[in-house]
């Protein structure tokens, strides 16, 4: 009877984390801010919780429900009401402009010179003079505009009339026709049929990935291996 109770409350935190999660979006997978972070994990911990209580599993499912509440709410209050994005999220904070560290900006961050110096590192600036500001977003990361000379040469720079690009689009996976996409792109599977014995593949089984390029008629084949 226990191991039932355990396989229910266990399939109950399954579910429950699941939806919860649906409900609050992709952001808890992307770069999150302060509480987000706290949230994520504070929501992990009650879920494991729940798996493992048998005797009033309803607890820490009412904290779960609690807990996702509440980040949607402020997700809510900081969308409807943008003036209390500053003290729910945080403000960007200038470490470096021109030449000129703020270290009381740093200190505002809590970065030592180290630790800032890294984060530059991190995105390929080993030289703070390449920097012309360097600003610490609310989600821990480090945005960099670099000096003028030192950024990339665009095709604009360069005088250069560059084509614009377009995403392909996978019309075989593992072996698989994507018949949805192939309607999508105007073709169908007799055409696709003729291109894959133009480049001398019997069928789709023989493609690992197949992605087209409508713009330019182009069917682009990686065969399994």
């Amino acid at each position: 009877m226990d191991i039932i109770k355990v396989i229910l409350t266990a399939l109950l935190s399954v579910v429950s984390l699941f939806i919860i999660a649906k409900i609050m979006g992709h952001k808890q997978v992307a770069q999150l801010d302060f509480f987000d972070y706290v949230s994520g994990i504070t929501i992990g911990s009650i879920g494991a919780e729940l798996a493992t209580e048998l005797e009033k599993p309803y607890k820490p499912l009412i904290a779960l429900c609690v807990w996702g509440g509440a980040s949607l709410l402020l997700n809510l209050i900081a969308h409807k009401l943008p003036k209390t994005r500053k003290y729910i999220n945080g403000t960007p904070t200038i470490l470096l402009d021109g030449g000129k560290l703020y270290r009381a900006n740093l200190k505002k961050a809590k970065l030592d010179l180290s630790e800032f110096m890294l984060l530059c590192r991190e995105q390929g600036y080993f030289d703070l003079d390449e920097i012309q500001v360097a600003i610490f977003e609310h989600n821990g990361k480090v945005s960099i505009l670099p000096r003028a000379a030192n950024r990339p040469a665009t095709p604009e720079d360069l005088k250069i009339t560059a084509k614009a690009t377009h995403i392909g689009v996978e019309v075989i996976m593992d072996g698989r026709i994507m018949g949805e996409n192939l309607t999508r792109m105007g073709r169908d599977a007799n055409w696709l049929h003729k291109q894959l014995q133009a480049q001398d593949y019997k069928d789709a089984k023989a493609i690992f990935l197949g992605i087209y390029h409508k713009e330019e008629d182009k069917l682009t084949l990686y065969p399994n291996e």
